[in-house]
C-alpha cells in the first residue's frame, strides 16, 4: 500500500490530542507532516536495483558484511528496536554490491516489525536473489518496548539468526560465520 501524508498527519494530530497535547502548540505545530516525511523517506528506500556480478562467478567463499546498523518499529508499540545485523552468504556463480546487503536489511526494517520475521524476510530475500550456497543472518537489538515501558530493564539484546542451505547444513561453515561476527571490528 502507498503512503498516505494525509492519513498519517490526521493520525498524529489526533494522537497528540489524545495524549493530551496542544497539536497546535508552536513544538508540536509541523511534527504531524514531520512524521509523515519520515515514513515518506522510508518507503523510497524499500526499493533499489539488486545489482548482480557473474564476473567474479568462481569466488566461492564465505562474503560477510557485519555490524550494519539497523532501526525498526516494534509492530505491537511502535516503539524503536535497535542493533546490528550481519548477514554473509556462500555465492555460487553470483555476488551482488556489498551496499545490496545493507539496502535489503534497511529495505525490511523501515516497516512495523518484529524481530523474528526481520530476520527470515532477509535471509529469505538474499537467498532467492542469489541463489547462493548458502545465507546466514543474524541481529542482534535492543527493544525500547521492554527498556523504556513493561519490564522496564534497558541493555538487553535479542538475537535471532536465520540460516539457509550450506550454513544450516554444514556444522564448520556454520562456526567460522559465527567465530568471524563475533570478532572485534578492524
Amino acid at each position: 500500500m502507498p503512503i498516505d501524508k494525509e492519513k498519517i498527519k490526521q493520525a498524529i494530530r489526533l494522537f497528540l490530542e489524545g495524549i493530551g497535547e496542544d497539536p497546535n502548540r508552536e513544538g508540536l505545530l509541523e511534527t504531524p507532516d514531520r512524521v509523515a516525511r519520515m515514513w515518506e523517506d522510508f518507503e523510497k528506500q524499500k526499493t533499489f536495483n539488486f545489482k548482480l556480478f557473474e564476473e567474479f562467478g568462481n569466488y566461492n567463499e564465505m562474503v560477510l558484511v557485519k555490524d550494519i546498523a539497523i532501526y525498526s518499529f516494534c509492530e505491537h508499540h511502535l516503539l524503536p528496536f535497535f542493533g546490528k545485523a550481519h548477514i554473509a552468504y556462500i555465492p555460487d556463480g553470483i555476488v551482488c554490491g556489498l551496499s545490496k546487503l545493507v539496502r535489503s536489511v534497511r529495505a525490511f526494517a523501515l516497516r512495523p516489525q518484529v524481530q523474528e520475521r526481520l530476520t527470515n524476510e532477509i535471509a529469505d530475500f538474499l537467498a532467492s536473489q542469489l541463489k547462493p550456497k548458502g545465507v546466514a543472518v543474524v541481529l542482534e537489538m535492543e527493544h525500547l518496548c521492554m527498556s523504556m515501558r513493561g519490564v522496564m530493564s534497558p541493555g538487553h539484546l535479542t538475537v535471532t539468526s536465520a540460516l539457509r542451505g550450506i550454513f544450516l547444513s554444514d556444522l564448520r561453515t556454520r562456526e567460522e560465520f559465527l567465530k568471524l561476527i563475533d570478532r572485534p571490528a578492524l
